[in-house]
């Protein structure tokens, strides 16, 4: 490979086993997440008294490569964590391993709590996470760069959580893949939100299982989850970008960035053609808001929505379609899925056919533009 800047768009730290414990407010002290040992030896996360995910989001980093066989989500401890994944020295020093010149951090544990019925308690539980993160990269604010935690069920409070961590240096934030059914985001209560990550030049990414339960909707852990649901992913990052393109957001604020991440690619191309679709051949019945501007549903998915993604062979044949300039890489860095230590490897793979110019935009300047860090 040339001599690119390589921005993984997607990788993660793992929180502390104590982060919250001992950072909580009292009168959520019982509530927040904590570690479990089971009966069965492996640890887990536990918050509220909801089973939230094991501890292997932080433990099996290349073991696809090694072992593919020992891949599971039943058998580790939280002492195996990998310590780039807490320990920001030791992450630096896994990203020149895995030759990643600046490292965009989501959450590991944190995303699955997004199922947490409580908003208050989850509104906090964000915070803490977003002051340790923030310190987290403040060890080297120049090559690591975080992505705050929000929760939007009181939208004023989401935004003031914005504005917080846009202060702390945060480059992006991160809400609900697909919030709860009765709010959804081509509601107009989302407006403020809107236009305070576009003043603040903050994208909004909506990162797998992330989604957010209403009323009447069960908590989901990982152990719950069917194949075919993980299979089908891109249906929630689908309904709500589609909500927002069909109700004027992106036309009302065409500075916004919205991202879906980790969700891959290769879905883009029959979205776009069925949402053009929709607003040319089916007017009257389907869609009444009719755009101001001269211009398509996938004008504006092209212009607004960035795409993270990991290992889309196919999505990468389909760039074109797509739009060259929506796609980001991310290794996905320490989960077990992750492209770590082979990224610069798989990267040559799947951009094999690509021009020089696609691979500088795909493995790092793209990224550069949508998060401001040039």
């Amino acid at each position: 490979m040339a001599d690119y800047r390589i921005i993984s768009s997607d990788n993660h730290v793992v929180e502390p086993a104590d982060l919250w414990t001992s950072r909580a407010d009292s009168k959520y002290k019982d509530r927040v997440p904590r570690i479990v040992r089971e009966e069965h030896g492996a640890d887990w996360w536990y918050c509220d008294g909801y089973a939230v995910v094991g501890v292997e989001l932080g433990t099996q980093a290349g073991l696809r490569f090694e072992a593919p066989e020992e891949v599971s989500m039943e058998r580790d401890t939280i002492d195996r964590t990998r310590l780039g994944g807490y320990i920001p020295e030791e992450h630096v020093k896994d990203m020149k391993i895995d030759g990643i010149d600046m490292s965009i951090v989501y959450p590991s544990t944190g995303l699955l709590l997004y199922s947490i019925p409580d908003g208050d308690l989850l509104t906090h539980i964000f915070k803490v996470y977003n002051d340790w993160v923030a310190e987290f990269c403040s060890a080297y604010p120049k090559v690591l760069k975080a992505i705050a935690m929000v929760n939007v069920d009181d939208v004023d409070e989401g935004i003031k959580e914005l504005e917080r961590c846009a202060k702390l240096g945060f480059v992006g934030a991160m809400t609900s893949v697909y919030p709860p059914e009765e709010r959804p985001y081509s509601l107009p209560i989302y407006d403020p939100l809107w236009a305070a990550a576009q003043d603040l030049q903050m994208p909004l990414s909506l990162h797998i299982a992330t989604n957010r339960p209403g009323p009447g909707q069960e908590f989901q852990n990982l152990r719950s989850v069917p194949p075919w649901f993980l299979s089908n992913v891109d249906h929630w990052v689908r309904e709500s970008i589609g909500q927002m393109i069909f109700t004027g957001v992106f036309e009302r604020f065409p500075k916004l960035q919205i991202g879906a991440v980790e969700m891959e690619l290769s879905w883009v191309p029959h979205f776009l053609d069925r949402i053009d679709y929709t607003y040319n051949q089916r007017q009257v019945e389907f869609t009444p808001y009719r755009f101001k501007e001269d211009m398509l549903p996938s004008d504006y998915f092209h212009r607004n929505v960035f795409l993270g993604f990991q290992e889309d062979a196919v999505g990468i044949r389909l760039r074109d379609l797509i739009g060259v300039d929506s796609l980001m890489w991310g290794g996905d860095y320490p989960h077990p899925e992750s492209t770590f230590p082979r990224s610069r490897q798989i990267i040559d793979e799947i951009l094999m056919e690509c021009t020089e110019e696609e691979k500088a935009k795909i493995t790092g300047e793209n990224a550069a533009r949508v998060y401001n860090l040039n």
